[in-house]
Parts: structure tokens; C-alpha cells; sequence
């Protein structure tokens, strides 16, 4: 059965809210269930869908449904995802709905997943397919829902897939697929590291895969794929590989070495995006797109906000929003790419240990201010391995409490230092979003050069 006349949504969110609406379209009975009621709930219960708001999920909402589509934020061992289990009910989630809506002629889906650098790279590859002329879109974990593009007027669609969105999934076989890394997160969701890089192997599912082979994790989970790979490196790649050599990006999947564009042309800075740049560049080539086209959109790429964009410089002082950065391997990737810098940092660590990347990246550090839930935990660390660091630890649990982290940080900066948000914790203790939390800092930041220039 690959989609139902019978079906409970799990949450009516966007994705749960997309999912209710193309199923009444399809004269599906729908049942939606979610915690809190919205104006979302109230136009689907408009609609047809019986509406279910309540705290705790009655098990008998499934008596009659064939299948659950559950928002990517459901794991494994939620109360709705085990009720389905013992009912035999399948269980999937907005993407993989999506997949299965397709009609004969539908986009060609590439899709990318990874820890870190996926809405970057993904869009790097909207960005090269549409310069070379295709109908595309950057959807998946970003734009609009799957299930309203799943027959829009698109040639080739560039998708994000999350952790979470793979491991709801069973049909889902994207033309090619790039996992970008793998280190520690979400384990709170998966349970472990091995089930949270199982979810990430199935953007393989399709048979061709892109693999970061410079990344151990994946060219471990890639020995296990029956997918033909195509790797990318670093390093001067070998034949059948994406590389850098001489200062530029190339492509050695021919019979000789191709040159893309320069590495100075890549934005944002830093190795990990000439990584995403060259996975990117990997995925449009399954297409065919032409390297002119994929060198012309590097060079014409405008980054995404909140990574690893630089703010403003001032006094001899770079403020730098990385507030994507929501684990410690996200924060790496920003803490290698700067000198001597201020660290701001903090938030919901999700279970993950953040003792290595102090230990590496705190010879680096003028100082550290540190917010949310676990700050203390990045405050024993860094007192382990660098006792003498000026640490700022803020109490604030809203917003506001920007406005002292720029003034504590700006007191720590001299001249040449880079006041860097890259918290390597997830942003929901005290904001709306990663996004909010880079907005906060950004404003703090205007606010108090601001108040300095007047």
C-alpha cells in the first residue's frame, strides 16, 4: 500500500499541516492529532479531517488507520511511533509521502544529508542546477513542503534530509544522494551512534552516493552500500574523485582532471565549504550539469544566513554569527577557521560530549562567554583544559541576555580577535530557532557598536 484511505497525522505543524491538506485532496479520511490547538487544526478540521488536540495520545485514534505520517520530530520511542508498531500500522514521515505522490515525469530528486552543511550545500546545488538552465527548487528541510512540489513544474529538485526524515522513510530512492559527515547528534532521538548513521545511509537507497572521504564515519558507512560512490576530498583527488589541487576545485571522474573554479571563490570561508562545494558539485554532475555552469554559480553563490557570516568589523575587532553551528562538530568547523577569538557558545547540547572540541580548538581562545542550559558543561571543560581562559557564565534565559553577552565579549576582544557565535548546542532552551538566536546576537552586536560610534 503505498498511500492510504485511512491515515492519522501526528502533529499539524507545516509538514503535518501540508500532509492533512494533500491527503483530503486525495479523499483520504484524515485524522490529525497534535498537543495544542491552531489556526493550522482549525483549517483542517474545516476541511474534513477530524482534529484531535489532547496531552497524552490515545492509541485507540488508530483503530480503522492504514498508515501514520508522523513530523520528523516524532522518534522512535514516542508513544504514537510504538502504538503504530504493536498495531502494525506503517509509519513514515512528509518526505517520504512526497516520494510516493509522484507522479510518471515528477522532478529527479538529489538529496543531502550529513551533521553539518546541509542547507548550504543543498542550496550550492539549487544554485548549480539552476544555472544550468533546469526548473529546481532547494526544498525538503527547507522551502516549501515536499508534498506541494512533489509534481510541481520542476526538472530536478535539490533536497535536505534530515536524521529524522530518513529513518521515517521505506520508498524514498533520491536519483543520487551525498552524505556531507557524521559525528555525534540527535543521539537523544536515535538512541545511539550506529541507528542515527543507519537513518543517514538511506539517502543511498537510489544507487548512487556521494561520500566525504575524508570523514571516517562515512567511508565507514559507505563500505556497506551496494550504491556506486563517487567521493569527494580535500585533498588532490585520485581518478573517480572530486578534489582540490593547485588551489582549485576538480573533478577527476573522467579521463582527466577538470578544474571547477578556485577555492577562493567559495563562500562562506573555510574548508568544511569547499567540502559542501564539492559534494554540491558531485550531485549536479549525476545530471549532467556542465562544470562552466557549476564554477559560474560557486562564484555568483550568496551564503545562507547564520553560517559562519561575518557581521562587522570594528576597532580591529570581526563578529561573526555562526548560530547554525547547534553541535560541537558544527562549532569545529567555524573554531578552525579564525585565529584568536572570543567564544560565545551554549544552548542544548542533545547528550553530546563537547571535552574534544574544547580541548582542541581552546589554545585558540582570547576568552569565552557561554549561555543557555548547558552552559556549565562547556564551562567544566573549558576550566579542564584551559584554567586561565577568562569565562563569562550568564544566567539570562531569554533574548535579552544578548545585549551582555556583546558587551562581555567586546570586553574580552583586542585588535585581530573574531568574536565568534558558534554555540555547538541547539538554540530551543532560549529562543525560537537557530535563526532567532543569530538575530538576538546580531542586533546586540549593531546595538553596541552603535552606541560606541555615537
Amino acid at each position: 500500500m503505498r498511500i492510504g484511505n485511512n491515515v492519522l497525522v501526528a502533529g499539524a505543524r507545516v509538514a503535518g499541516a501540508a500532509c492533512a491538506e494533500v491527503l483530503l485532496d486525495r479523499g483520504a479520511a484524515v485524522v490529525v492529532y497534535d498537543r495544542a490547538d491552531s489556526e493550522r487544526m482549525q483549517a483542517l478540521a474545516a476541511r474534513g479531517a477530524r482534529c484531535v488536540v489532547a496531552d497524552a495520545f490515545d492509541p485507540a485514534l488508530l483503530d480503522g488507520v492504514e498508515q501514520v505520517v508522523l513530523s520528523p520530530g516524532f522518534p522512535p520511542h514516542h508513544p504514537i511511533a510504538e502504538a503504530a508498531r504493536e498495531h502494525g500500522i506503517e509509519a513514515f514521515s512528509e518526505p517520504e509521502l512526497a516520494w510516493r505522490l509522484r507522479e510518471p515525469g515528477a522532478a529527479r530528486w538529489l538529496a543531502v544529508t550529513g551533521t553539518n552543511g546541509k542547507t548550504t550545500t543543498t542550496t550550492m546545488l539549487a544554485a548549480m542546477l539552476e544555472t544550468a538552465g533546469l526548473r529546481t527548487a532547494a526544498l525538503g528541510n527547507i522551502g516549501v513542503p515536499l508534498v506541494h512540489a512533489a509534481n510541481g513544474p520542476f526538472d530536478v529538485i535539490a533536497v535536505e534530509l534530515s536524521s529524522y526524515q530518513l529513518h521515517w522513510s521505506s520508498e524514498l530512492a533520491p536519483t543520487a544522494g551525498a552524505v556531507l559527515n557524521l559525528a555525534p547528534d540527535h543521539l537523544d532521538w536515535h538512541g545511539d551512534f550506529d541507528a542515527y548513521a543507519e537513518a543517514k545511509a538511506a539517502v543511498w537507497r537510489g544507487g548512487r552516493a556521494v561520500v566525504n572521504l575524508d570523514d571516517p564515519a562515512v567511508v565507514a558507512l559507505a563500505k556497506h552500500t551496494d550504491a556506486h560512490v563517487t567521493g569527494f576530498t580535500l585533498n588532490q583527488p585520485e581518478p573517480g574523485q572530486f578534489g582540490v589541487a593547485l588551489g582549485y576545485l576538480v573533478d577527476y571522474t573522467g579521463d582527466e582532471p577538470v578544474q571547477i573554479c578556485s577555492v577562493d571563490d567559495v563562500r562562506p570561508a573555510g574548508w568544511h565549504n569547499v567540502a559542501n562545494a564539492l559534494a554540491a558539485a558531485a550531485l549536479a554532475r549525476q545530471v549532467e550539469v556542465g562544470h562552466n555552469d557549476i564554477g559560474d554559480a560557486l562564484r555568483k553563490y550568496v551564503p545562507e544566513p547564520h553560517r559562519n557570516v561575518t557581521l562587522v568589523e570594528h576597532e580591529g575587532v570581526t563578529w561573526v554569527d555562526d548560530s547554525k553551528a547547534t553541535n560541537p562538530h558544527a562549532a569545529a568547523a567555524a573554531l578552525a577557521s579564525y585565529d584568536s577569538i572570543v567564544w560565545v557558545a551554549g544552548g542544548q547540547l542533545k547528550g553530546v560530549d563537547v571535552d574534544g572540541l574544547v580541548a582542541e580548538y581552546a589554545p585558540k581562545m582570547r576568552g569565552a562567554v557561554l549561555i543557555g542550559q548547558d552552559r556549565a558543561l562547556i564551562a567544566d571543560a573549558l576550566a579542564r583544559h584551559a584554567p586561565d581562559l577568562p569565562v563569562a557564565v550568564l544566567d539570562g534565559g531569554d533574548d535579552a541576555v544578548m545585549t551582555e553577552v556583546a558587551a562581555r565579549a567586546a570586553a574580552m576582544a583586542e585588535p585581530g580577535d573574531t568574536v565568534l557565535l558558534s554555540p555547538a548546542g541547539a538554540s530551543y532552551d532560549m529562543f525560537r530557532s537557530y535563526a532567532h538566536r543569530g538575530d538576538a546576537f546580531a542586533a546586540a552586536v549593531r546595538g553596541l557598536i552603535g552606541g560606541d560610534e555615537g
